[in-house]
Protein backbone atom coordinates (compact mmCIF):
# COMPACT_ATOMS: atom_id res chain seq x y z
CA UNK A 1 0.00 0.00 0.00
CA UNK A 2 1.45 3.44 -1.00
CA UNK A 3 2.25 5.70 2.14
CA UNK A 4 -0.36 8.51 0.43
CA UNK A 5 -3.37 6.40 0.70
CA UNK A 6 -3.48 7.17 4.16
CA UNK A 7 -4.10 10.65 4.26
CA UNK A 8 -6.65 12.87 2.38
CA UNK A 9 -5.88 13.44 -1.30
CA UNK A 10 -3.82 16.84 -0.54
CA UNK A 11 -1.43 15.24 1.48
CA UNK A 12 -0.78 13.18 -1.70
CA UNK A 13 2.32 15.61 -3.16
CA UNK A 14 3.69 15.01 0.35
CA UNK A 15 3.68 11.33 0.08
CA UNK A 16 4.83 11.59 -3.61
CA UNK A 17 8.16 12.81 -2.51
CA UNK A 18 8.92 9.87 -0.79
CA UNK A 19 9.18 8.30 -4.22
CA UNK A 20 12.86 9.97 -4.27
CA UNK A 21 14.68 11.36 -7.46
CA UNK A 22 14.07 14.43 -9.38
CA UNK A 23 10.13 14.26 -9.96
CA UNK A 24 9.84 14.03 -6.21
CA UNK A 25 11.76 16.89 -5.33
CA UNK A 26 9.60 19.04 -7.86
CA UNK A 27 6.46 17.53 -5.68
CA UNK A 28 7.85 18.38 -2.51
CA UNK A 29 8.88 22.02 -3.41
CA UNK A 30 5.44 22.44 -5.17
CA UNK A 31 3.79 21.46 -1.79
CA UNK A 32 5.60 23.22 0.23
CA UNK A 33 5.17 26.50 -1.79
CA UNK A 34 1.47 26.02 -1.27
CA UNK A 35 1.75 25.46 2.44
CA UNK A 36 3.50 28.93 2.37
CA UNK A 37 1.28 30.58 0.16
CA UNK A 38 -1.83 29.83 2.89
CA UNK A 39 0.37 30.64 5.97
CA UNK A 40 1.73 34.16 3.71
CA UNK A 41 -1.83 34.83 2.91
CA UNK A 42 -4.35 33.28 5.74
CA UNK A 43 -2.57 34.46 9.01
CA UNK A 44 -2.08 38.03 8.03
CA UNK A 45 -5.40 38.11 7.27
CA UNK A 46 -6.65 36.81 10.08
CA UNK A 47 -4.36 39.04 11.97
CA UNK A 48 -5.61 41.76 10.03
CA UNK A 49 -9.10 41.32 11.01
CA UNK A 50 -9.05 40.13 14.40
CA UNK A 51 -6.78 43.89 14.79
CA UNK A 52 -9.42 45.75 12.61
CA UNK A 53 -12.33 44.13 15.21
CA UNK A 54 -10.10 45.61 17.72
CA UNK A 55 -10.99 49.18 16.87
CA UNK A 56 -14.54 48.34 18.15
CA UNK A 57 -13.75 46.14 21.22
CA UNK A 58 -11.01 48.47 22.61
CA UNK A 59 -13.85 50.62 22.20
CA UNK A 60 -15.95 48.59 24.07
CA UNK A 61 -13.63 47.95 27.13
CA UNK A 62 -13.20 51.88 27.47
CA UNK A 63 -16.46 52.85 27.03
CA UNK A 64 -17.41 50.16 29.70
CA UNK A 65 -15.05 51.09 32.00
CA UNK A 66 -14.27 54.77 31.48
CA UNK A 67 -18.66 55.76 31.08
CA UNK A 68 -20.34 52.66 32.78
CA UNK A 69 -22.07 49.57 31.78
CA UNK A 70 -25.56 51.44 30.02
CA UNK A 71 -22.79 52.86 27.60
CA UNK A 72 -21.56 49.52 26.84
CA UNK A 73 -25.61 48.73 26.06
CA UNK A 74 -25.68 51.60 23.77
CA UNK A 75 -23.38 51.05 21.76
CA UNK A 76 -24.50 47.50 21.37
CA UNK A 77 -27.75 48.73 20.38
CA UNK A 78 -26.48 50.82 17.51
CA UNK A 79 -24.18 47.78 16.23
CA UNK A 80 -26.44 46.38 14.01
CA UNK A 81 -26.24 49.78 11.97
CA UNK A 82 -22.67 49.54 11.82
CA UNK A 83 -22.07 45.74 11.31
CA UNK A 84 -24.57 46.35 8.13
CA UNK A 85 -22.54 49.31 6.71
CA UNK A 86 -19.69 47.07 6.96
CA UNK A 87 -21.39 44.21 5.58
CA UNK A 88 -22.22 46.42 2.14
CA UNK A 89 -18.24 47.39 2.40
CA UNK A 90 -17.46 44.15 2.24
CA UNK A 91 -20.13 43.56 -0.19
CA UNK A 92 -18.27 45.50 -2.88
CA UNK A 93 -14.83 45.45 -1.72
CA UNK A 94 -15.04 40.81 -1.79
CA UNK A 95 -16.95 41.28 -5.17
CA UNK A 96 -14.55 43.28 -6.72
CA UNK A 97 -11.64 41.12 -5.40
CA UNK A 98 -13.02 38.28 -6.26
CA UNK A 99 -13.37 39.12 -10.33
CA UNK A 100 -9.66 41.03 -9.69
CA UNK A 101 -8.41 37.04 -8.45
CA UNK A 102 -9.79 35.57 -11.53
CA UNK A 103 -8.48 37.85 -14.15
CA UNK A 104 -4.92 38.02 -12.31
CA UNK A 105 -5.22 34.32 -12.61
CA UNK A 106 -5.67 34.40 -16.45
CA UNK A 107 -2.50 37.07 -17.10
CA UNK A 108 -5.22 40.07 -17.91
CA UNK A 109 -3.42 43.07 -15.58
CA UNK A 110 -5.14 45.73 -17.51
CA UNK A 111 -8.61 43.69 -16.87
CA UNK A 112 -8.00 43.84 -13.43
CA UNK A 113 -7.14 47.44 -12.62
CA UNK A 114 -10.52 47.95 -14.67
CA UNK A 115 -12.46 45.91 -11.92
CA UNK A 116 -9.84 47.79 -9.71
CA UNK A 117 -11.18 51.23 -10.76
CA UNK A 118 -14.80 50.26 -10.71
CA UNK A 119 -14.56 48.87 -6.85
CA UNK A 120 -13.34 51.59 -5.54
CA UNK A 121 -15.33 54.47 -7.36
CA UNK A 122 -18.76 51.78 -5.99
CA UNK A 123 -17.51 51.83 -2.41
CA UNK A 124 -17.18 55.79 -2.45
CA UNK A 125 -20.72 56.29 -3.63
CA UNK A 126 -21.66 53.68 -0.93
CA UNK A 127 -19.80 54.96 2.09
CA UNK A 128 -21.01 58.74 0.97
CA UNK A 129 -24.91 57.55 1.13
CA UNK A 130 -24.08 56.20 4.56
CA UNK A 131 -22.52 58.88 5.80
CA UNK A 132 -25.61 60.89 5.12
CA UNK A 133 -28.19 58.62 6.57
CA UNK A 134 -26.02 58.11 9.76
CA UNK A 135 -25.73 62.01 9.83
CA UNK A 136 -29.04 62.93 8.94
CA UNK A 137 -31.44 60.69 10.81
CA UNK A 138 -29.61 59.46 14.07
CA UNK A 139 -31.98 59.94 16.32
CA UNK A 140 -34.99 57.73 14.32
CA UNK A 141 -32.33 55.27 13.79
CA UNK A 142 -31.41 54.75 17.11
CA UNK A 143 -35.23 55.30 18.23
CA UNK A 144 -36.08 51.76 15.79
CA UNK A 145 -33.22 50.01 17.20
CA UNK A 146 -34.92 49.72 20.77
CA UNK A 147 -32.72 52.80 22.71
CA UNK A 148 -35.05 53.68 25.16
CA UNK A 149 -34.28 56.27 27.83
CA UNK A 150 -31.74 54.53 29.47
CA UNK A 151 -29.68 54.10 26.10
CA UNK A 152 -30.71 56.76 23.60
CA UNK A 153 -28.27 59.74 24.11
CA UNK A 154 -25.07 57.84 24.10
CA UNK A 155 -26.43 55.78 20.98
CA UNK A 156 -27.11 58.74 19.24
CA UNK A 157 -23.44 60.29 20.16
CA UNK A 158 -22.19 57.50 19.05
CA UNK A 159 -23.66 56.87 15.93
CA UNK A 160 -23.17 60.13 14.87
CA UNK A 161 -19.85 60.77 15.12
CA UNK A 162 -19.30 57.02 14.14
CA UNK A 163 -21.36 58.20 10.66
CA UNK A 164 -18.91 61.01 10.21
CA UNK A 165 -15.64 58.98 9.14
CA UNK A 166 -17.82 56.20 7.23
CA UNK A 167 -15.60 57.75 3.72
CA UNK A 168 -11.93 56.86 4.90
CA UNK A 169 -12.93 53.62 6.57
CA UNK A 170 -14.37 52.18 3.86
CA UNK A 171 -11.78 52.86 1.72
CA UNK A 172 -9.50 52.00 3.43
CA UNK A 173 -10.89 48.81 3.89
CA UNK A 174 -11.14 48.76 0.51
CA UNK A 175 -7.78 49.03 -0.97
CA UNK A 176 -6.25 46.62 1.98
CA UNK A 177 -8.47 43.99 0.28
CA UNK A 178 -6.78 45.10 -3.02
CA UNK A 179 -3.42 44.93 -1.70
CA UNK A 180 -3.98 41.52 -0.18
CA UNK A 181 -4.99 40.60 -3.66
CA UNK A 182 -1.75 42.40 -5.09
CA UNK A 183 0.83 40.40 -3.40
CA UNK A 184 1.16 42.83 -0.34
CA UNK A 185 -0.25 40.65 2.64
CA UNK A 186 2.61 42.27 5.17
CA UNK A 187 1.43 46.12 3.95
CA UNK A 188 -2.10 45.00 5.18
CA UNK A 189 -1.06 44.01 8.13
CA UNK A 190 1.43 46.60 8.74
CA UNK A 191 -1.49 49.24 8.30
CA UNK A 192 -3.75 47.54 10.69
CA UNK A 193 -1.23 47.54 13.43
CA UNK A 194 -0.59 51.13 13.09
CA UNK A 195 -4.44 51.65 12.75
CA UNK A 196 -5.03 50.08 16.23
CA UNK A 197 -2.81 51.34 17.78
CA UNK A 198 -3.23 54.87 17.25
CA UNK A 199 -7.40 53.66 18.01
CA UNK A 200 -6.19 52.32 21.34
CA UNK A 201 -4.04 55.55 22.19
CA UNK A 202 -6.83 57.89 20.80
CA UNK A 203 -9.80 56.17 22.82
CA UNK A 204 -7.67 56.51 26.19
CA UNK A 205 -6.87 60.01 25.53
CA UNK A 206 -11.00 61.11 24.34
CA UNK A 207 -12.64 58.89 27.13
CA UNK A 208 -10.19 59.46 30.27
CA UNK A 209 -8.48 63.16 29.91
CA UNK A 210 -10.93 64.52 27.70
CA UNK A 211 -14.30 62.89 29.13
CA UNK A 212 -15.69 62.92 25.33
CA UNK A 213 -17.78 59.44 26.69
CA UNK A 214 -18.99 57.71 23.53
CA UNK A 215 -18.42 60.60 21.10
CA UNK A 216 -14.94 59.84 22.07
CA UNK A 217 -15.04 56.38 21.06
CA UNK A 218 -16.42 57.25 17.78
CA UNK A 219 -14.03 59.78 17.04
CA UNK A 220 -10.91 57.85 18.30
CA UNK A 221 -11.96 54.91 16.08
CA UNK A 222 -12.60 57.68 12.68
CA UNK A 223 -9.28 59.33 12.87
CA UNK A 224 -7.05 56.24 12.86
CA UNK A 225 -8.95 54.88 9.96
CA UNK A 226 -8.32 57.58 8.48
CA UNK A 227 -4.57 57.40 9.42
CA UNK A 228 -4.75 53.69 7.59
CA UNK A 229 -5.99 55.10 4.36
CA UNK A 230 -3.55 57.70 4.28
CA UNK A 231 -0.43 54.94 4.98
CA UNK A 232 -1.97 52.36 2.02
CA UNK A 233 -2.19 55.49 -0.38
CA UNK A 234 1.50 55.47 -0.13
CA UNK A 235 1.75 52.17 -1.76
CA UNK A 236 0.18 53.80 -4.56
CA UNK A 237 1.76 56.99 -4.64
CA UNK A 238 5.06 55.46 -5.33
CA UNK A 239 3.03 53.47 -7.89
CA UNK A 240 4.26 49.51 -6.37
CA UNK A 241 2.56 46.24 -7.32
CA UNK A 242 -0.12 46.25 -10.33
CA UNK A 243 -2.66 48.46 -8.47
CA UNK A 244 -3.35 51.00 -10.55
CA UNK A 245 -5.66 54.53 -10.06
CA UNK A 246 -6.77 55.89 -13.56
CA UNK A 247 -9.44 56.96 -15.73
CA UNK A 248 -11.76 54.44 -16.88
CA UNK A 249 -15.22 54.52 -19.02
CA UNK A 250 -17.83 53.27 -16.55
CA UNK A 251 -19.72 49.89 -17.03
CA UNK A 252 -22.70 49.16 -15.29
CA UNK A 253 -22.46 45.85 -16.52
CA UNK A 254 -19.25 45.30 -14.17
CA UNK A 255 -21.13 47.20 -11.15
CA UNK A 256 -23.59 44.36 -11.22
CA UNK A 257 -20.94 41.89 -11.62
CA UNK A 258 -19.23 43.23 -8.45
CA UNK A 259 -22.58 43.00 -6.67
CA UNK A 260 -23.29 39.61 -7.96
CA UNK A 261 -19.65 38.40 -6.84
CA UNK A 262 -19.91 39.94 -3.52
CA UNK A 263 -23.54 39.62 -2.47
CA UNK A 264 -22.31 36.22 -0.73
CA UNK A 265 -19.84 37.69 1.68
CA UNK A 266 -22.02 40.50 2.01
CA UNK A 267 -25.14 38.80 3.46
CA UNK A 268 -22.60 36.14 5.50
CA UNK A 269 -21.42 39.92 6.78
CA UNK A 270 -25.27 40.58 7.58
CA UNK A 271 -25.65 37.48 9.61
CA UNK A 272 -23.94 38.92 12.94
CA UNK A 273 -26.15 42.36 12.79
CA UNK A 274 -29.37 40.14 12.22
CA UNK A 275 -28.80 37.88 15.18
CA UNK A 276 -27.89 40.83 17.41
CA UNK A 277 -30.83 42.78 16.48
CA UNK A 278 -32.92 39.44 16.71
CA UNK A 279 -31.81 38.56 19.97
CA UNK A 280 -31.84 42.42 21.61
CA UNK A 281 -35.51 41.48 20.56
CA UNK A 282 -36.20 38.83 22.45
CA UNK A 283 -34.12 39.75 25.32
CA UNK A 284 -35.71 43.43 26.07
CA UNK A 285 -39.14 41.40 25.99
CA UNK A 286 -38.02 38.45 27.47
CA UNK A 287 -35.59 39.02 30.07
CA UNK A 288 -34.93 43.05 30.11
CA UNK A 289 -31.32 45.12 30.49
CA UNK A 290 -29.70 42.52 32.25
CA UNK A 291 -30.38 40.29 29.38
CA UNK A 292 -29.04 43.10 26.78
CA UNK A 293 -26.28 43.86 28.76
CA UNK A 294 -25.42 40.68 29.35
CA UNK A 295 -25.46 40.19 25.11
CA UNK A 296 -23.42 43.36 24.72
CA UNK A 297 -20.41 41.19 25.85
CA UNK A 298 -21.26 38.01 24.48
CA UNK A 299 -21.62 39.99 21.03
CA UNK A 300 -18.71 40.87 21.23
CA UNK A 301 -16.91 37.83 21.49
CA UNK A 302 -19.11 36.18 18.62
CA UNK A 303 -17.81 39.26 16.58
CA UNK A 304 -14.35 38.24 17.44
CA UNK A 305 -14.62 35.25 16.51
CA UNK A 306 -16.23 36.18 13.21
CA UNK A 307 -13.72 38.77 12.27
CA UNK A 308 -11.34 35.59 12.82
CA UNK A 309 -13.29 33.37 10.63
CA UNK A 310 -13.92 35.67 7.93
CA UNK A 311 -10.15 36.72 8.17
CA UNK A 312 -9.65 33.01 7.42
CA UNK A 313 -11.74 32.66 4.14
CA UNK A 314 -10.59 36.67 2.80
CA UNK A 315 -6.68 35.16 3.20
CA UNK A 316 -7.90 32.46 0.83
CA UNK A 317 -10.09 34.09 -1.35
CA UNK A 318 -6.92 35.05 -3.45
CA UNK A 319 -5.54 31.61 -3.55
CA UNK A 320 -8.94 30.67 -4.44
CA UNK A 321 -9.70 32.88 -6.93
CA UNK A 322 -6.25 32.73 -9.29
CA UNK A 323 -6.19 28.86 -9.11
CA UNK A 324 -9.80 28.74 -10.49
CA UNK A 325 -8.23 31.75 -12.70
CA UNK A 326 -5.61 29.29 -13.96
CA UNK A 327 -7.95 26.26 -14.03
CA UNK A 328 -6.22 23.99 -11.93
CA UNK A 329 -8.58 22.10 -9.84
CA UNK A 330 -5.46 20.49 -7.66
CA UNK A 331 -4.37 23.51 -5.56
CA UNK A 332 -7.99 24.67 -5.59
CA UNK A 333 -8.96 21.54 -3.57
CA UNK A 334 -5.97 21.81 -1.67
CA UNK A 335 -6.72 25.32 -0.62
CA UNK A 336 -10.47 23.90 0.59
CA UNK A 337 -9.19 21.44 2.33
CA UNK A 338 -6.54 23.65 4.40
CA UNK A 339 -9.21 26.31 5.26
CA UNK A 340 -11.52 23.82 6.37
CA UNK A 341 -9.03 22.70 8.67
CA UNK A 342 -7.83 25.86 9.67
CA UNK A 343 -11.23 26.99 10.80
CA UNK A 344 -12.26 23.93 12.65
CA UNK A 345 -9.21 24.24 14.96
CA UNK A 346 -8.85 27.86 15.07
CA UNK A 347 -12.63 28.38 16.37
CA UNK A 348 -12.11 25.45 18.78
CA UNK A 349 -9.55 26.92 20.14
CA UNK A 350 -11.65 30.22 20.40
CA UNK A 351 -14.65 28.31 21.95
CA UNK A 352 -12.34 26.81 24.58
CA UNK A 353 -10.38 30.20 25.70
CA UNK A 354 -14.27 32.08 25.38
CA UNK A 355 -15.61 29.66 27.79
CA UNK A 356 -12.64 29.32 30.13
CA UNK A 357 -12.16 32.97 30.46
CA UNK A 358 -15.68 34.33 30.32
CA UNK A 359 -15.59 35.64 34.01
CA UNK A 360 -12.14 37.36 32.86
CA UNK A 361 -13.13 39.37 29.93
CA UNK A 362 -16.31 40.79 31.65
CA UNK A 363 -13.75 42.46 33.93
CA UNK A 364 -12.10 44.32 30.53
CA UNK A 365 -15.30 45.64 29.63
CA UNK A 366 -16.22 46.80 33.39
CA UNK A 367 -19.18 44.38 33.71
CA UNK A 368 -20.83 44.95 37.30
CA UNK A 369 -21.41 41.16 39.34
CA UNK A 370 -24.79 40.69 38.42
CA UNK A 371 -23.86 41.20 34.68
CA UNK A 372 -20.77 38.78 34.97
CA UNK A 373 -22.43 35.83 36.63
CA UNK A 374 -25.15 36.31 33.98
CA UNK A 375 -22.28 35.86 31.06
CA UNK A 376 -20.81 33.33 32.65
CA UNK A 377 -23.59 30.69 32.87
CA UNK A 378 -24.50 31.54 28.85
CA UNK A 379 -21.65 31.74 27.09
CA UNK A 380 -20.59 28.01 27.11
CA UNK A 381 -23.97 27.83 25.60
CA UNK A 382 -23.54 30.12 22.45
CA UNK A 383 -19.83 29.50 22.03
CA UNK A 384 -20.23 26.00 21.00
CA UNK A 385 -21.89 27.19 17.65
CA UNK A 386 -18.63 29.17 16.78
CA UNK A 387 -16.93 26.14 15.18
CA UNK A 388 -19.52 25.32 12.78
CA UNK A 389 -20.08 28.73 12.19
CA UNK A 390 -16.35 28.71 11.16
CA UNK A 391 -16.77 25.95 8.26
CA UNK A 392 -20.11 27.58 6.82
CA UNK A 393 -18.21 30.80 5.89
CA UNK A 394 -15.42 28.98 4.65
CA UNK A 395 -17.70 27.01 2.62
CA UNK A 396 -19.26 30.49 1.30
CA UNK A 397 -15.59 31.66 0.60
CA UNK A 398 -14.99 29.02 -1.70
CA UNK A 399 -18.00 28.77 -3.43
CA UNK A 400 -17.88 32.67 -4.35
CA UNK A 401 -14.46 32.67 -5.41
CA UNK A 402 -14.99 29.73 -7.97
CA UNK A 403 -17.97 31.74 -9.91
CA UNK A 404 -20.87 29.60 -7.66
CA UNK A 405 -22.07 32.96 -6.61
CA UNK A 406 -25.51 32.06 -6.97
CA UNK A 407 -25.07 28.76 -4.86
CA UNK A 408 -22.92 31.17 -2.07
CA UNK A 409 -25.74 33.63 -2.00
CA UNK A 410 -28.43 30.82 -1.53
CA UNK A 411 -26.53 29.64 1.62
CA UNK A 412 -25.65 33.02 2.71
CA UNK A 413 -29.69 34.56 2.89
CA UNK A 414 -30.61 30.95 4.56
CA UNK A 415 -27.82 31.69 7.16
CA UNK A 416 -27.75 35.61 7.82
CA UNK A 417 -31.49 36.13 7.21
CA UNK A 418 -33.72 33.52 7.37
CA UNK A 419 -33.15 30.56 9.44
CA UNK A 420 -31.45 32.72 11.94
CA UNK A 421 -33.80 35.12 12.86
CA UNK A 422 -36.63 32.31 12.75
CA UNK A 423 -34.51 30.08 15.17
CA UNK A 424 -33.87 33.21 17.56
CA UNK A 425 -37.37 34.34 17.51
CA UNK A 426 -39.14 30.80 17.58
CA UNK A 427 -36.77 28.99 20.46
CA UNK A 428 -37.65 30.45 23.35
CA UNK A 429 -41.34 30.30 22.84
CA UNK A 430 -41.14 26.33 22.34
CA UNK A 431 -38.36 25.67 24.84
CA UNK A 432 -37.54 28.71 27.46
CA UNK A 433 -36.09 31.97 28.20
CA UNK A 434 -32.88 29.71 28.20
CA UNK A 435 -32.99 28.80 24.75
CA UNK A 436 -31.65 31.86 23.22
CA UNK A 437 -28.06 31.08 24.08
CA UNK A 438 -28.55 28.03 21.87
CA UNK A 439 -29.43 30.27 18.77
CA UNK A 440 -26.56 30.11 17.32
CA UNK A 441 -25.80 26.34 17.69
CA UNK A 442 -28.79 25.20 15.87
CA UNK A 443 -29.04 27.31 12.79
CA UNK A 444 -25.33 26.93 11.65
CA UNK A 445 -26.08 23.41 12.32
CA UNK A 446 -29.10 23.19 9.74
CA UNK A 447 -27.44 26.00 7.29
CA UNK A 448 -24.45 23.55 6.99
CA UNK A 449 -26.12 20.23 6.50
CA UNK A 450 -27.89 22.40 3.63
CA UNK A 451 -24.67 23.95 2.49
CA UNK A 452 -23.06 20.17 2.46
CA UNK A 453 -25.49 18.46 0.24
CA UNK A 454 -25.67 21.50 -2.09
CA UNK A 455 -21.50 21.56 -2.19
CA UNK A 456 -21.80 17.94 -2.67
CA UNK A 457 -24.15 18.22 -5.52
CA UNK A 458 -22.41 21.27 -7.52
CA UNK A 459 -19.10 18.91 -7.27
CA UNK A 460 -20.35 15.36 -8.77
CA UNK A 461 -18.63 15.93 -11.95
CA UNK A 462 -15.65 18.09 -10.57
CA UNK A 463 -15.41 21.77 -10.74
CA UNK A 464 -17.05 23.03 -13.59
CA UNK A 465 -14.14 25.92 -15.02
CA UNK A 466 -16.00 29.16 -17.05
Amino acid sequence: MRFGTWFPRYWDASASSCIGGKRGMEVRNMYNAKVRNVIRYVFPAIFSNVCFFLFTIVDAIFVGRGVGTNALGAINLVSPVIMAVGAVNMLISIGGVSIYAVRVGQGDIEGANHVFRHGMVFQLCASFVFTLAGTLFVERICALLGANETFHQLAVEYLFWYSLFIIPSALSIGLQNYCRNDDAPGLVSMVVIVTTVCNIFGDWFLIYPMAMGTKGAAIATGISQTIGLLIILVRFARKRGNLRFGKTKLNAGLFRDIIVHGLPEGISQLATPVMTLCMNFVLIQRIGDLGVNAFSVISYIASFSMAAFFGASEGLQPLFGQSYGAKNEKDLKFYFKAGLSISAAGSAVITILAILLGKQICGLFGADATTTEYVAAALPQFAVGFIITAVNVMISAYLYSTERSALSTSISILRSLIINSAVILILPHMFGNGAIWFSLLVYEAIVLVIAAILLRRSERNGIQFQ
